[in-house]
């Protein structure tokens, strides 16, 4: 009895269906096996690990669904050497992320397959930090005239030869793919995904209502960064835009990073929504100033050449703050939009909450700063900060 057993004591813990005050996170190996009251815990038990965290608040390991790259990994340079998927794992870690879905853009044909079959050897390998739990392909079937910043000769019309070899290729891990249902033949598209284990994710897209009600009713249930890259809302003409908010059973991405999104619209969202529905998502890209001639950066947002703007440099621990400040959202449901809300719509069944049973994937962000203070993933412990000087 004792053994590999680690006891987290913590100012609370957002588990995060409840708020749990002055908490302790009982682990064994690599699973929860209890969580309440610190005065509930046993600190006598012989070869047990305490870990004091106090001056720190515990919330599940948050899950990034839509991330492109960061940490000087880009998912779109996967084939290049030098270019390494335990980077971006690294560097997730560091920032209270314990799963990911690395996301690729719309790229040529063979590049794409070739991209995504390396993305997946990547994958099958050991990482430091954060670990990746599929792929999420964001086009390459989305509307030329919604690309954003993507390459609009890389989006095109559905193709099911095409899709047959990303799906091969994929070698079963992709997870969501980002499609457009207002193209030829999306209902029969989102039926294959669904055969496939892949969730069918609305995006890029200028789909009027017909068309989002055709594609929820053939089984989409996901939406892609809601706003950006859909129809503007307009109170007489109604789109998919209205459609995503006012259906229940819609789960939508929001990014969190105050310029993708007005703070008020992030606001109006979370009202409108059910709690369970909201995902939170980061959109981050590999940035450093000057690196690539084809972005920019200026006010704090980046750019492409063409002043289109392309993702973000922020990580989720950022959107969590975030949220709690642009939203009404009480902490346990804010932390929700980062954990229980993705793992859900994943289907990741053992992530997303700190309840017996579960992964031990616990980020603890410190109390004063909101900083991430340490990272624990599968139980073992990924990332904690340096102590202040």
């Amino acid at each position: 009895m004792g053994k590999n057993r680690k006891l987290y004591l913590a100012d609370y813990c957002l588990t995060p269906h409840v708020n749990i005050p002055n908490a302790g996170i009982l682990c064994e190996e690599s699973k929860i096996i209890g969580i309440g009251g610190a005065s509930a815990f046993s600190l006598d038990e012989p070869g047990l690990e305490v870990i004091d965290v106090t001056d720190s608040y515990a919330i599940p390991g948050l899950i990034d669904s839509h991330i492109h790259g960061g940490g000087s990994f880009d998912t779109e340079l996967a084939l290049l050497p030098g270019q390494d998927l335990k980077n971006l794992s690294a560097h997730l870690a560091s920032r209270g992320v314990t799963s990911f879905l690395p996301t690729l853009v719309s790229m040529p044909r063979s590049a794409m397959v070739k991209t995504v079959a390396r993305l997946v050897e990547m994958m099958g390998q050991p990482m430091p930090g954060a670990v990746p739990c599929g792929l999420h392909l964001e086009g390459p079937f989305i509307n030329v005239h919604k690309c954003g910043s993507q390459n609009p000769d890389a989006c095109v019309d559905i193709d099911f030869g095409y899709f047959q070899e990303l799906i091969d290729a994929g070698g079963g891990k992709i997870k969501i793919v980002t499609f457009a249902p207002e193209l030829e033949n999306s209902e029969k598209l989102i039926g294959i995904m669904l055969d496939n284990g892949i969730i069918p994710s609305m995006g890029h897209t200028l789909a009027n209502a017909e068309d989002a009600l055709r594609a929820i009713d053939a089984g989409a249930r996901r939406c892609t960064h809601l706003f950006n890259g859909f129809p503007p809302f307009h109170h007489r003409i109604s789109s998919i835009t209205d459609v995503v908010l006012s259906r229940n059973d819609v789960s939508v991405e929001v990014i969190l990073d105050g310029a993708h999104l007005e703070p008020r619209i992030v606001d109006i969202t979370a009202r409108i929504k059910p709690n369970d529905k909201v995902i939170g998502v980061s959109n981050s890209i590999q940035f450093e100033e000057g690196q690539n001639p084809n972005l920019f950066s200026r006010d704090g947002k980046i750019y492409t050449a063409g002043g289109i703007m392309a993702g973000t440099a922020m990580t989720l621990d950022t959107g969590w703050i975030h949220l709690r400040t642009y939203s009404r959202m009480p902490g346990n449901l804010a932390a929700a939009c980062f954990t229980s809300n993705p793992a859900l719509d994943l289907g990741l069944i053992t992530r997303g909450e700190l309840s017996p049973g579960k992964r031990a994937d616990i980020t603890f962000f410190d109390s004063a700063t909101n900083q991430v203070s340490m990272t624990i993933s599968n139980g073992i412990m990924v990332y904690k900060a340096a102590e202040p000087q």
